[in-house]
């Protein structure tokens, strides 16, 4: 497997990165032979070293061996891999897909690659229909393979039900300042939020943000936390009432899974895949609630009700823990993987 370098450290923890990892070791146990190549660079948006450290791993490979790229690296380095499609057995895993950038170069290059490639797979149904259709890729060649979740201990919950938890890099795209928004105005309410994350992939965004929290007389409700280990996020996740995730954009979103894990009804902003990722309760109740993105007061309005109601609260939790059942296991995501891999093989 080719991917971006840095995957295993702790410092930059993502949902792709996991994903990458636990393939990895569940191929690996499955009784694959996998080896992996750790390219250099700042992907998505590398240079020259960059492409020829990817060029260099890629020539290493023999004749007819199947290679699965994580879509950072792949999806803009179309001189490189459109050329070796003949040679080995090419399979895309996209996380994020470039195409949703309006740089039209991005687009091109992502396309040339991703119709070169024997297949493709994608995180979620939301990203396998963007591809398909902006693509034009034939549906046989574009798979789904859900992020799992591992098995944790229900979440008690606080008397309050006012222990928020935002689990996401402090960056534009992740919607922290839509949060801060909407946290601004929920006044007479007993509730602290604990956002997780890196703060250094943008630290004048996050150091903004730092300043509003004490503009708007948040401070001691509102904490950023930075990155916590695993054993540490956990206890976050488990003292936690409800998840909020107000991204601008997301493929899937693996900390809603992972929320929902634990019995944590979610707050997110209905974007890409977190429908999926939310998914329904046996009786079709969604665990959580579904707002707009980039709208500051209806995300205000899903966290006043959480707060205030508390008979939503009792139906969202029912649902959550309903839906915790029938999440996948990283196990049938491998299983997916693998299949994909065969069949490119053959």
């Amino acid at each position: 497997m080719i991917v971006p370098e840095g995957i295993d450290d702790p410092a930059r923890p993502s949902g792709g990165n996991t994903f990458d990892r636990r393939v990895c070791s569940g191929l690996a146990a499955a009784g694959w032979a996998v080896h992996v190549h750790a390219v250099p660079g700042s992907w998505p948006r590398p240079d020259a070293p960059s492409y020829a450290a990817l060029a260099g791993a890629v020539r290493s490979i023999p004749d007819g061996g199947v290679v699965l790229l994580d879509g950072l690296v792949a999806s803009t380095a179309p001189e490189v891999l459109v050329p070796e499609a003949d040679r080995l057995r090419l399979v895309a895993l996209v996380h994020m897909p470039l195409g949703q950038a309006t740089d039209n170069g991005v687009r091109e290059r992502e396309g040339a690659v991703l119709s070169a490639v024997a297949s493709v797979v994608t995180t979620s149904a939301w990203t396998r229909r963007f591809l398909v259709d902006l693509y034009s890729l034939p549906d046989d060649r574009v798979h789904v393979a859900e992020p799992g979740v591992d098995a944790a201990g229900l979440a008690p919950g606080t008397a309050t039900a006012g222990a928020l938890l935002a689990v996401a890099a402090v960056i534009p795209g992740k919607g922290h300042d839509v949060l801060l928004d909407a946290l601004a105005m929920l006044v007479g309410l007993h509730w602290r939020c604990l956002c997780v994350g890196s703060l250094e992939r943008d630290a004048a965004f996050a150091e903004g943000l730092r300043r509003r929290v004490l503009d708007d007389g948040l401070d001691g409700r509102v904490r950023f936390s930075g990155t916590l280990t695993d054993a540490d996020l956990a206890r976050s996740y488990g003292a936690a009432d409800v998840l909020v995730l107000p991204s601008r954009a997301e493929t899937y979103g693996m900390v809603v899974t992972e929320a929902l894990a634990r019995g944590l009804p979610v707050i997110a902003a209905e974007v890409g895949g977190v429908p999926e990722a939310l998914g329904h309760g046996a009786d079709g109740t969604r665990p959580g609630l579904l707002v707009p993105p980039d709208d500051p007061a209806a995300l205000h309005d899903a966290l006043r009700a959480w707060l205030e109601d508390a008979d939503l609260r009792r139906r969202l939790r029912r649902a959550a823990r309903e839906r915790r059942a029938s999440l996948s296991r990283w196990s049938a995501t491998t299983a997916v993987v693998a299949d994909v891999l065969a069949g490119a093989a053959r």
